[in-house]
This record gives structure tokens, sequence and C-alpha cells, in this order.
């Protein structure tokens, strides 16, 4: 629809021809001449109450995602300036908290950092590449702000989930900052209660699944093919791990990584990130059931991150996560970073160059 008004003025108006048998119209069976202007008139008020009635509710929406977007934020230690001209990076944590979230998921005295994963976006917005921590790698984790007051100390050698038990997911942003040596001023927190209604909020997202998951230990169960995961069925894919491969962490954050991208691709491909209206339902409903660090619940922000989401093209953004070795002995299962291995990849991030994944030789 065009954005420019019609001009009635300068319409031709086409009647039929006379007809010499007929004869001319009584004035009182003539229309007034004020008849079009007066349709005019109602049109131009039509309008106008149209168009108040978008701007309302246009008003009443932001003022409600506002107001949603600064519920418990986040708040980080540590971050800068943020540039959003220049590369991105954000944090993206999954808590296994029960707090609130039913009796369904069982009772958990502590909370877990679940899932951690990097999102960087260059500056030209042309590639990304996402980066797992598995949440068995052993780390430091620094002196953290404790929200009730004063600070927890420093400790060496902790499994890096464990983080958000130390001052709450601003000690993981911490503990990931210290771990990389980048800059990261955006954080987003999602529980199990947001996955389940993310997924629902875009109508489901498709994997395929090569071989079929048995988990009893999650009482997670799917056959193999392609699936359609929202709900409880999302959430059951991103957590089960005693069903895939060797029933480790690492088994199972490929199956977040795959859900992450085919998430990515939904999202683009059914235009949420150029619709107002999806990209408002999608933003509310991240709004109700994640929590955002106070960098990111700008209005102006969140728009600019949806348009260098946009930007990206899916076939060059990399999955790939730190590269670690397993560890026997009294600290068995447990990971460690293949430090020199770890500092490239980190170094290539932050000088914001492309990361490239060499493929596995076939055996």
């Amino acid at each position: 629809m065009s954005d420019q008004l019609p001009n009635f003025a300068s319409r031709r108006v086409i009647r039929p021809p006379s007809d010499p048998k007929r004869s001319p119209p009584r004035y009182g069976n003539q229309a007034p001449h004020f008849t079009r202007r007066k349709y005019v008139r109602w049109g131009f008020k039509g309008l106008a109450i149209l168009v108040g009635a978008v701007l309302a509710v246009a008003g009443i929406s932001a003022f409600d995602l506002y107001n949603q977007l600064n519920r418990d934020n986040i708040v980080l230690a540590n971050v800068g300036d943020i540039d959003l001209n220049g590369p991105l990076n954000i944090l993206v944590v999954g808590s296994d908290t029960r707090d609130g979230q039913g009796e369904e998921f069982g009772e958990v005295d502590s909370e877990l950092a679940d899932v951690i994963m990097l999102l960087h976006i260059s500056k030209d917005r042309k590639d990304a590449v996402v980066v797992s921590f598995p949440r068995d790698l052993l780390v430091t984790i620094p002196e953290c702000p404790n929200p009730e007051g004063g600070t927890f100390p420093l400790s060496n050698r902790k499994q890096i989930n464990s983080s958000i038990g130390y001052g709450g997911v601003a000690c993981t942003h911490l503990t990931v900052q210290e771990f990389t040596g980048l800059e990261i001023p955006f954080v987003a927190m999602i529980d199990f209660k947001g996955v389940i209604e993310m997924s629902n909020a875009v109508g489901g997202v498709e994997v395929v699944i090569d071989k079929p998951i048995s988990d009893a230990y999650s009482n997670f169960y799917i056959d193999a093919g392609t699936h359609i995961l929202k709900g409880t069925e999302a959430l059951g894919f991103l957590r089960t791990r005693h069903g895939i491969g060797d029933g480790s962490d690492l088994a199972r954050i490929s199956n977040q990584q795959l859900f992450l991208m085919s998430l990515f691709n939904k999202i683009k491909d059914d235009g949420t990130l150029n619709n107002p209206l999806r990209l408002y339902s999608l933003s509310s409903a991240a709004a109700r059931n994640m929590k955002l660090s106070e960098s990111m619940t700008d209005l102006g922000t969140m728009v600019t991150l949806a348009g260098a989401m946009r930007d990206v093209d899916s076939s060059k953004m990399v999955f790939t996560q730190v590269p670690t070795r397993v560890l026997t002995g009294a600290e068995d299962g447990r990971l460690e970073s293949l430090s020199e291995e770890a500092k490239a990849l980190f170094n290539q991030i932050r000088n914001d160059l492309p990361v490239v994944i060499e493929p596995t030789p076939a055996p």
C-alpha cells in the first residue's frame, strides 16, 4: 500500500453518454454537490482514527515490552563502552534451576549453567561463530560480587557450570571473560520454561535426527528422522545426553548447536527479523522467559542486535567448542582446555577474523 494519500482532485469522472429520449434529471434527484467532499472528509477522519488506534496499540506494546525487558535484569561487572557498530559478543546461558519451573522438573538444591555459548558477530555482519563451553570444563572462577553483599573469593579448577552458584549468571559472565580474554557486553539467560515458550513462539524447530534417542535417565525418546520440536520435546532434545554418543556433555553440545542453527534459520526464513509484528511477538516471548543484562534492555539495542543477526549469512555461521581433553585420575571425566588451541581460537575472535574449522579426517 502506498504511503501517499490519494489525490481525489486529479481523478477524471466518467459519465455515460446522455440519452436524448430521457428528460433531464430533476434537481431533487441529483446528488448534492458536496457528497464527494463529505466522503473525503469522513475518509480522512476514519484514517486519522485508524492511525491513532495503531499508534496507541504500538505505544502500549512498546511500553509493555519495555517493562518486560526491564524486569530482573542481570547486572554485569567489568563492561566498558559498547560499540554497536563494531563486532558483537553475546553470552547465552541456559540454567537448570528448578525454582518456579513446576513439579514435573523435580527438585534440585543447586543451580548450574546447563548451556554456555558465546555468539560472536563480525563487524561487517557477514560472519558469525558460536563457541560452546562444555559444562565439565575446569576453569578459574574469579572473584565475583555477591548479590547479598561482599564477594565470593577466587576459586581454582572448578567446573565452569558451577560458576552460576557464585553470584549468579553475572559470575558466569566474568568467568567466561577471564577465560577467553574477550569483552562480552551482552548476556541472556534462559531456563526450562523459557526454552518451552520460545520454541512454541516460533512454531517449533525442525531437526533431523540420524539415530533414535532413548534416554531413560531423562525419559526422552524419539525416533530417527525429521521432527518439528517444540515445548517439552524441544527441552528434552536439548538436555538429553545419556541417549546419544558416549553419554557425555560433549555429545549433548552437538544437539544444542543443531537446535540453535535450525532456530536461526527458521527465524530468518520466515521473515521474523523483517516483520515488526512477528519480531515483537518473539521479543515479547523472550522478554517474558529470559533474563537479560541491562545492556540489552534498550529497545534500540534490541533492534540493532536483531538487524545484525538478520544480515548474517547462515552458510557462514560456524559452530565449534572450546578445544579440550578428557582428564583421568582424581579428576576423571572432567575436561581441561588445550591452551594453545583455545588461545588461537579466541585470538581469531578478538581480532574479528573468520574462524575456519578443519574437517575431521575420515578414519
